[in-house]
């Protein structure tokens, strides 16, 4: 699977659970900044994109991950 069709799985998670517009979910936008996700919706994000991706993820893993870009980079290094 290539970039382009992993950013689009996991933009489709990211839509799903926070329940933001698909064009939001780029990049470089922050979490908290650009979609309004608190921390519990991260936790929930996480969940959905370790079902859809069939990985696990550390919550040690999720210091410093902040914008969108952070996370699919920690999704797709789990896929390697």
């Amino acid at each position: 699977m290539d970039d382009a069709a992993l950013f689009d799985q996991f933009k489709a998670c990211a839509v799903k659970v926070l329940g933001v517009d698909g064009d939001k979910v780029v990049p470089e936008a922050n979490f908290a900044d650009d979609l309004d996700a608190d921390s519990l919706d991260i936790v929930e994000l996480v969940m959905e994109l370790e079902d859809s991706f069939s990985i696990k993820v550390d919550e040690s893993e999720l210091e410093g991950v902040d914008t969108v870009g952070a996370a699919f980079n920690l999704v797709k290094g789990k896929l390697a």
